[in-house]
């Protein structure tokens, strides 16, 4: 069962949160704190960062006012959906001490209904590309799993380019296309504030068939099509992706590698943030004058010294290595391994590096000079 494409009113937008709380699902979608836009609960459609967008650029994040009342008028901020589903901390298992010597317990992860209010295409994209890693391989992540169920998805299509965004050179936005329960463009014009709805699914169908809606118009529909190309004319940043695969690979010895290991920190902000980075480490945990002890793993980046520590060290001792491990795995490997691209064009990895490292203009750089002899001069 799908439906029309409707119009909702905001008081329609306030239904939509109410019947998806009635259903049982915690809302989670954007919120401001401590000067960002991030994901938290969200009560009512007053918790929304209205009349706020966001100004970036590389290592650079500001919060200013808009000229009207959006609630979705921002690119995306530092937060990602990944920690609600591939959790940055997840104890593995426990073990209990008993007479007869001690028990392993597993840790169960708690299945939740939640509603994300608010995705955008670059992370439906994401959201992607971790389940095939984390789910459709051979060995099956269970605490994903479980928190992969039950989730009610409300994105939004872009009406704002970011000052880094380049999902469009990706092929994963502007526009949402599939991946999502309902769909929302906003629309805010002239003191019209109203959002036009898509349904993804049925579940989608049947929540927007209890709320007070209309059908859409066709200058509302036109209106929404076209708000969605100008983003896409707007990308504040862009990447040639054909072939970068091949021209990494062949160009692991290029200088420009020893260029950005001049500016790198090896902080690993750009995985934390990162949508689809999922590298984990892990840990044994013990408790003093406790008969407990317990396995927990916790999300890691390829940029510490000890991901890549053998036997002898780390097999990645210098700035230069890792951050051309992270590149090509992102942008050349992971095809190989999952079958597409690691990166989904969120800009996010740019404007939360401190020195504002910024990998389409490194990518640029790399095919400018390609030691194969085939870049432009």
């Amino acid at each position: 069962m799908r439906a029309e494409p409707a119009t909702l009113e905001i008081a329609g937008v306030a239904a939509l949160f109410a019947v998806l709380r009635q259903r049982g699902y915690q809302l989670i979608g954007p919120a401001l704190r401590d000067g960002a836009i991030v994901f938290a609960e969200l009560a009512s459609i007053q918790d929304l960062p209205a009349g706020w967008t966001d100004v970036q650029d590389g290592g650079r994040y500001r919060l200013a006012r808009r000229d009207d009342g959006a609630f979705f008028g921002y690119a995306v901020g530092q937060h990602s959906w990944k920690q609600f589903l591939h959790a940055p901390v997840q104890r593995l298992w426990r073990a209990e001490r008993v007479e007869e010597g001690f028990r392993v317990v597993p840790e169960i992860t708690e299945l939740k209904k939640r509603a994300f209010i608010g995705v955008r295409s670059c992370d439906l994209h994401a959201i992607d590309v971790q389940d095939r890693v984390l789910l459709g391989g051979p060995y099956r992540d269970p605490h994903y799993e479980a928190r992969r169920q039950e989730n009610f998805v409300v994105a939004v299509q872009c009406g704002q380019a970011g000052g880094t965004c380049f999902c469009a050179s990706m092929g994963t936005g502007p526009r949402a296309e599939s991946g999502f329960d309902l769909a929302l463009t906003e629309l805010v014009d002239e003191g019209e504030h109203v959002f036009v709805v898509e349904t993804g699914s049925d579940s989608g169908a049947e929540v927007l068939a209890e709320l007070p809606h209309r059908k859409a118009s066709a200058a509302e529909l036109e209106s929404a099509q076209q708000l969605v190309a100008r983003t896409a004319e707007r990308m504040g940043r862009q990447m040639q992706a054909e072939g970068v695969r091949e021209l990494l690979l062949d160009n692991l010895e290029h200088p420009r590698w020893d260029d950005v290991a001049e500016r790198c920190l090896t902080c690993g902000n750009c995985t934390l943030v990162c949508p689809t980075c999922f590298c984990t480490a892990t840990e044994e945990e013990t408790h003093l004058g406790d008969d407990m002890a317990g396995r927990v793993r916790r999300w890691d980046s390829c940029f510490t010294m000890d991901f890549s520590s053998l036997h002898g060290g780390s097999v990645r001792h210098s700035a230069r290595s890792r951050y051309r491990q992270w590149l090509t795995h992102k942008l050349a490997t992971w095809h190989d391994q999952f079958g597409s691209s690691g990166c989904v064009g969120c800009g996010r990895c740019i404007t939360w590096c401190p020195v504002g490292i910024d990998l389409t203009e490194e990518v640029a750089a790399i095919r400018k000079n390609d030691s194969r002899g085939v870049g432009d001069d």
